[in-house]
């Protein structure tokens, strides 16, 4: 934004520090008129005709922008993802834990990738692999949804999920 005497109007419609418009005036006046009251003056609207600028502080005005840019980004979280790797030929037991802790990761907001490994001769029957992510996605479909379907990647396969909104 250009301040004071970086603007290079010749006439522009000025706006007072309580937003109250002054009208149109030529830039040496704004400037004098910024100077008497101890402001800055800033072209707020470049393209409007005559440009708009505004009295304000402008040192400020900058403080409080970047106060209200750190609060808001301190407000936002970001998303994690969590994997959870597991074999073809997974145990019952092992499953139903597996499930209990991507439901936590699931609740706290986080994505989850479940991993299918193949070693060996596993890599012959992908088909188990897929079953066993579907089975995932299905017992975890009352509180998530399918961000990724099950997808073959070399010796991996996965599947992401999501919690439902």
């Amino acid at each position: 934004m250009p301040i004071n005497r970086q603007i290079r109007e010749k006439e522009v419609q000025l706006i007072g520090a309580d937003g109250e418009k002054i009208g149109v005036v030529p830039i040496e006046k704004a400037l004098e008129y910024a100077d008497e009251q101890n402001l800055d003056l800033v072209l707020v609207a470049p393209n409007a005709k005559p440009a708009v600028c505004k009295l304000m502080n402008y040192g400020k005005y900058k403080f409080e922008q970047s106060k209200r840019e750190k609060e808001s980004r301190k407000s936002q979280k970001a998303v994690e993802m969590k994997e959870i790797r597991v074999t073809p030929n997974i145990g019952e037991h092992d499953f139903g834990f597996k499930c209990k802790n991507a439901k936590a990761f699931l609740e706290a907001g986080n994505k989850v990738k479940f991993t299918v490994r193949f070693r060996g001769r596993e890599l012959n029957n992908v088909k188990a692999g897929e079953i066993v992510l579907n089975k995932f996605v299905e017992e975890l479909s009352d509180i998530s949804t399918v961000e990724k379907k099950p997808f073959l990647e070399g010796k991996t396969m996965f599947v992401i999920l999501t919690k439902k909104i």
